[in-house]
């Protein structure tokens, strides 16, 4: 519902809140909150409320007074505890003052509370401007609206965004291949490809800031200029469209300070963005005589304008809505396919959770060393989490536990009792919404609450008390950080969080698009923009006691206030002073900036009465962002001297300082650089001159050296040819030359994470060749990325990407696993099915968080997780992680996600190993590339081909025993719901290999009579079954032509295997707790719908 803007200026004025707020929608609520800070009580009288969403009215103090800034947050604090969203509205006696208190969740943000001064003398517009689209809307009709403040992403939004994004992909692969074919004066495809998307990559941020009146106040600039150009020289006649006006737009407008008054007679008033976007490019320095017909941009335009260009992230649902973010995905999604790179856009959940558990652990440290007595067991910080628990514990983990269990299935609680399994049938059924996330059954409802209440009494009992502890119990680590900023009462530890931010270095070695530092950006925003509010109140409340503290506080404040937006100032120091990224594509790195830059102009309201159109030019991200082969080119000065001392034997001190010296330069050059892109300096382009002159000629030294390391064939003076081939193959990138600060004074990055290419070595050989890598002989880019990461890590580093979980469980990648040696990680591990974490790819997939400061080995796994994709939106807020504390196991990392499993690995490995009953000739059967159930048969199942004829199908793989009834024995085993497990927790969960199977323990000669009798009478049942319930299929491949084969459902024979694995249980000794855990193992996912 929405009101007119004269009725919301009437009520804010007169103070009628609850009238305000029922004409808005919102239900009438009748609610007392009485709080005492200090000695004085206050009234809180509620005003409204909408899903749990609270507004309310706090009356002044006896004297007529609002609360202080301090009794404020109080009352905030006691509130939060019943409704995390609210509205406090404060008032004084005199009705001449307002404060507006918001609580509130941004989309991707935690809960940031944000206050708002509203005195009677001003004009009520102001209030609703600095809560707008936080709170309040604006319709087309002017007049205003809430935030719908529980559900602000919907459904229909979120598909018709998956929509217009795969829309204007499809079409936008199409036009640009169209534009390729108008350029005219490229020889090489592949210049002329990186000029195409450069060219619309300009295009595209044109339009975004067209349609916010950048250009010339005109929200069709392009297109009205294209057609003043046409009438005035005519269609392609003597100068075209590109070189008569868009290059002069680019390099003399949006690139140049100084516009002159014929200048702007031709392109109109229009602001210097800087940023080296519109600079000359190297492309226009190499080819002179670049045209593009004006056909070309005609095209475009009538492409472009078909959607509507925000660039906000607003919610609307029209299916034409293009924004930053759309962009991105396209974008990735584009260069990935067309270099088939095996990247994969990444998600912001996904990017999110890496970042969050990687940079506000590292600033927690920072701040630590600091102000070490802030961490004191019993400090104010650690009893921000004991005061408020569930703020901290995610909303979907708590869904439902202040419900008593229906006695159903309260009935399996107690252990101690008899028939627990049939006591706990009822467990597998679907549990009703009141508690349980979508899809839950009541046995995983149980495992989330008893999750939940382990948790809260870990929290009430002071147990959690390390900021990496919220990474193992799996908190809401941004939630607690903001709370930190916000809340904690020392001005030391608020200086020291602001110090940590301002410094802490995020790298992405293989960036594309720029997801991970999206992420990163976002994490750091909130905290930057808190430590700063804080820094306002000591200021604030200093100067009415004669202002002579807080000089760094005054410092920052007032280099705020010497720039016209506080907001671009924020995004544009994190952007300058945090974020580093590298990838191997031009293209992908020109994207990635572009993202960024148009993160800053959306901060900026335009202002023709203002300098620049109240907008400061765009930072230059030409030395943050970089490109070239993050696996080629030297790491550190001392690679260099190792290098050249193994090359001329007799050691080339010289050489060698003289690269010191030029490194010196190049850091005193990239110095003056960033001082003068954070303060607007005149000398900018100069000093960027100055630093690419120092940087090109020692990366050009370095080239030499590098190169005869490939090949000592390859010289510079001799070979010119032969070397600049190489170079542009294998686009040597010198680590410590680019980034000589950060990891040759530092010691490295401070956070490093990402999502590595997923690519076998031998598809890129042919392009270029690593040498001196542990981890060559695991055969894949992503091992050979994160053993290049360990380069750029110091000992407080934290290191957190995205992988295949192959790599922590194969024998292949035993080189990669021997590198995190001695660390500490939290492994999570993710299936394909039912859901997956890249769409449209089957990649099972690994997120690991390295501590590289523990000097020990500690690892958390989690279960390998299957999900339904109804959950995904809380998938990350449900990972539980467990210790690994006596699980060793070659070449493997086990995926405990269970307490059960350490004791049931203790017990299983007092037997002996399967491999010593591998041998004889009485073969049993199995399928090698299980997913749900291992299928072991003492037959071989029926395979028929027009190619080879009766045969045995090519997945169907056979093992040797002595006996017939070793073979039935085994065949039970390898069924059971036990080994399963024993499967998923060591094996990459995809390929069955002779590993997992030689390496269980069980002893045949172990097994009393009774229970030998028994197994061997179970697994003959099973065989049975299984042919019994099997059907034959019949399908057809071009390579085998007809192909007929027995489809096996061992689902269909589960109340055999449970009977199996009780005769295991007995064996080993599992408890009944333990039996029903084994028997049940992911039993929705394994039984399906038959559950």
């Amino acid at each position: 519902m929405s009101i007119e803007k004269e009725d919301f200026k009437s009520y804010i004025k007169n103070f009628k809140f609850k009238e305000l707020f029922n004409e808005l929608g919102w239900d009438t609520v009748r609610k007392k909150f009485p709080i005492k800070v200090n000695d004085q009580v206050f009234e809180l009288d509620a005003v409204a409320e909408k899903r749990d969403f609270l507004i309310m009215q706090c009356s002044p103090q006896n004297s007529g007074k609002m609360p202080d800034a301090y009794g404020r947050k109080k009352i905030d604090r006691e509130i939060t505890k019943q409704y995390f969203e609210h509205l406090l509205i404060f008032v004084d006696s005199e009705h001449s003052k307002q404060i507006w208190q918001l609580s509130i969740r941004e989309p991707n943000k935690p809960i940031v509370v944000r206050e708002t001064t509203y005195h009677v003398h001003q004009a009520p517009e102001l209030l609703f401007q600095k809560l707008r689209d936080l709170f309040f809307t604006i319709d087309e009709e002017d007049k205003i609206g809430l935030v719908d403040v529980k559900q602000r992403v919907t459904e229909s939004f979120n598909i018709n965004t998956e929509r217009v994004t795969k829309q204007f992909y499809d079409r936008f692969k199409k036009e640009h291949t169209v534009f390729l074919n108008f350029i005219e004066g490229i020889e090489e495809n592949v210049d002329k490809d990186w000029y195409g998307s450069l060219m619309l990559n300009r295009l595209m941020f044109i339009y975004f800031i067209q349609k916010k009146g950048f250009l010339d106040d005109n929200k069709d600039y392009l297109k009205h200029k294209l057609k003043t150009i046409q009438q005035k020289r005519g269609k392609n006649q003597f100068y075209s469209f590109y070189k008569d006006f868009l290059l002069v737009l680019f390099h003399k407008g949006l690139g140049a300070p100084e516009h002159n008054d014929e200048l702007i007679k031709d392109i109109g008033r229009i602001p210097y963005l800087n940023g080296g976007l519109f600079d000359v490019h190297q492309i226009e320095k190499q080819y002179r005589n670049i045209n593009i017909k004006d056909d070309a941009f005609e095209r475009v335009f009538d492409f472009f304008d078909q959607y509507e260009w925000h660039l906000d992230t607003r919610i609307t649902a029209t299916g034409r809505d293009i924004n930053p973010d759309v962009i991105g995905y396209i974008f990735e999604k584009y260069i990935n396919d067309r270099a088939a790179m095996g990247a994969y856009y990444t998600r912001e959940d996904i990017t999110e959770y890496i970042s969050k558990n990687t940079i506000i652990p590292f600033l927690f440290d920072e701040v630590k060393k600091k102000v070490a007595n802030a961490f004191q067991k019993d400090s104010s910080l650690w009893k921000l989490l004991k005061d408020n628990p569930d703020r901290y514990i995610y909303e979907s983990v708590r869904k439902g536990t202040e419900r008593d269990l229906p006695d159903e299935i309260a009935e399996g609680l107690d252990t101690s009792k008899p028939n627990l399994l049939d006591r706990r049938k009822a467990w597998n059924k679907l549990a009703p919404p009141e508690f349980a996330l979508p899809t839950e059954i009541w046995r995983e409802v149980f495992e989330r609450r008893k999750r939940y209440f382990e948790i809260k009494e870990k929290i009430e009992n002071g147990e959690i008390k390390e900021i990496n502890d919220f990474i193992t119990y799996n908190l809401d680590i941004r939630q607690f950080a903001q709370d930190a900023v916000q809340e904690y009462e020392g001005s030391d530890f608020i200086n020291a969080f602001y110090m940590a931010i301002t410094k802490i270095s995020v790298l992405d070695p293989t960036c594309g698009s720029g997801a991970f530092l999206f992420a990163a950006l976002n994490i750091l925003e909130p905290l930057y923009q808190t430590c700063i509010d804080r820094m306002k109140i000591f200021v604030e409340e200093d100067d009415l006691k004669g202002g002579k503290k807080f000089e760094q506080f005054r410092k920052v404040l007032q280099e705020i206030k010497n720039h016209p937006n506080e907001k671009y100032y924020i995004f544009k120091s994190i952007i300058l002073n945090n974020l580093y990224g590298v990838d191997i594509m031009h293209e992908a790195v020109e994207i990635a900036k572009l993202r960024l830059f148009l993160k800053l102009v959306a901060t900026v309201d335009i202002d023709y009465s203002k300098p620049n159109l109240g907008l400061e030019p765009l930072p230059d991200l030409d030395f943050n962002l970089r490109a070239g082969n993050t696996l080629v080119g030297f790491t550190s000065l001392k690679d260099v001297e190792n290098v050249v001392e193994g090359m001329d034997k007799i050691f080339n001190k010289n050489f060698v300082n003289n690269i010191k010296e030029q490194a010196e330069y190049v850091k005193m050059a990239y110095q003056r650089f960033r001082d003068a892109s954070i303060e607007n300096d005149p000398t900018l382009r100069e000093a960027k001159l100055l630093l690419a002159e120092k940087l090109d000629k020692l990366n050009k030294e370095l080239d030499i050296y590098q190169a005869r390391l490939y090949d000592k064939y390859i010289d510079v003076k001799r070979n010119r040819e032969k070397f600049i081939e190489w170079k542009k193959s294998h686009q040597p990138f010198h680590w410590f030359a680019e980034f000589y600060e950060i990891i040759q004074e530092h010691g490295g990055f401070d956070v490093i994470i990402g999502n590595p290419p997923y690519v076998e070595y031998r598809k890129v050989q042919k392009k270029y060749r690593i040498i001196d890598f542990k981890t060559l002989n695991s055969g894949n880019l992503y091992s050979f990325i994160l053993e290049r990461n360990q380069y750029f890590l110091h000992k407080r580093s934290k290191h957190s990407m995205i992988i295949p979980h192959s790599a922590f469980c194969t024998d292949r990648m035993e080189s990669l696993i021997n590198i995190f040696h001695n660390k500490q990680l939290w492994i999570s591990t993710y299936d394909i099915r039912p859901s997956k974490l890249f769409n449209g790819v089957d990649q099972r997939l690994a997120i690991f968080i390295e501590e590289c400061a523990s000097g020990y080995n500690k690892i958390f796994a989690t279960k390998y997780i299957r999900w339904n994709e109804e959950l995904r939106n809380m998938l990350f807020q449900n990972l539980t992680f467990v210790i690994n504390e006596n699980i060793i196991y070659k070449n493997a990392i086990p995926k405990n996600g269970y307490k059960q499993i350490s004791h049931i690995y203790d017990l299983i490995k007092k037997n002996n190993q399967l491999s010593n009953i591998l041998v004889g000739q009485v073969l049993i059967y199995y399928h090698n590339a299980p997913r749900y159930w291992i299928r072991a048969l003492n037959y071989i199942p029926y395979f028929y081909s027009d190619k080879y004829g009766m045969s045995i199908s090519s997945h169907i793989k056979s093992l040797g025993t002595s006996c017939e009834e070793d073979a039935l024995i085994l065949t039970a085993i390898l069924n059971s719901s036990l080994y399963y497990i024993w499967f998923l927790v060591f094996s990459n969960s995809r390929d069955f290999t002779l590993r997992e199977i030689e390496r269980y323990t069980f002893d045949p000669r172990k097994l009393n009579k009774i229970l030998r009798i028994k197994l061997l009478k179970l697994s003959k049942e099973l065989m049975n079954d299984y042919a019994k319930n099997c059907s034959r299929k019949h399908t057809y491949y071009k390579a085998s032509g007809t192909v007929i084969y027995d489809e096996f459902y061992p689902k269909k024979s589960k109340n055999i295997i449970d009977e199996i694995d009780k005769v295991l249980a007995q064996h080993y000794g599992f408890t009944e707790e333990e039996l029903d855990f084994i028997i049940n193992y992911d039993i929705k996912y394994r039984m399906g719908d038959e559950l």
